[in-house]
């Protein structure tokens, strides 16, 4: 219903990437309505107290769902973002670890963010979510790209896509890690035999 608002981008920022744009959804009239059937998936939200959105781009999302069902936002900000006290959790790169971080609170969430690709990012939102004093009762994206995860993620989405163009169609945050990993390629392999 909305692919035809998502802008795909070869080769950027890297050769054999494909981006996903998310700017003209987020420009056109219908952001609004976007917005609104990803709430509509959740069909818990009396029992949710806040909308959790991941940085960046996580945020839009869950501040417009927070303003449209009348919930509160909280934050899971990148390293070096929030002052103390604050809860870490960080996840394994080649070169290093890449933190979220999160301020201690208590009551009912829906993390939300832009994409799911491998389920990385989101795995730690829960455990930063849970380590901060929250329950997570559900997660929701924007888009889902169900073919660079296992199937035992769940997760509610708008947009999904079963096969990319490439083998690395994502967005550019998670690029680095999804590619060089040896985990990534190890979980690619396995998922070409099934093809």
């Amino acid at each position: 219903m909305y692919k035809d608002l998502i802008t795909e981008i070869p080769n950027w920022p890297k050769e054999g990437v494909t981006f996903k744009d998310i700017s003209p959804l987020l420009k056109s009239d219908r952001f609004h309505q976007a917005v609104r059937d990803l709430g509509k998936k959740f069909n818990n939200l009396d029992e949710v107290d806040f909308f959790v959105g991941i940085d960046s781009r996580g945020f839009i999302f869950a501040s417009a769902l927070a303003t449209m069902f009348n919930k509160g936002v909280v934050l899971a900000r990148k390293k070096g973002k929030l002052p103390p006290p604050f809860v870490s959790v960080h996840y394994e790169l080649e070169y290093g670890k890449d933190y979220l971080q999160m301020g201690p609170g208590k009551g009912n969430v829906i993390i939300i963010d832009d994409v799911l690709a491998t389920g990385g990012t989101l795995s730690a939102s829960k455990q930063l979510c849970e380590a901060a004093g929250y329950s997570v009762i559900d997660c929701g994206v924007l888009i889902d790209l169900k073919f660079l995860h296992d199937d035992d993620i769940k997760v509610k989405s708008l947009i999904l896509y079963w096969r990319g163009k490439s083998e690395c169609s994502y967005y550019c945050d998670e690029m680095h890690y999804r590619l060089q990993s040896r985990s990534y390629h190890k979980f690619w392999h396995r998922r070409q035999q099934h093809y």
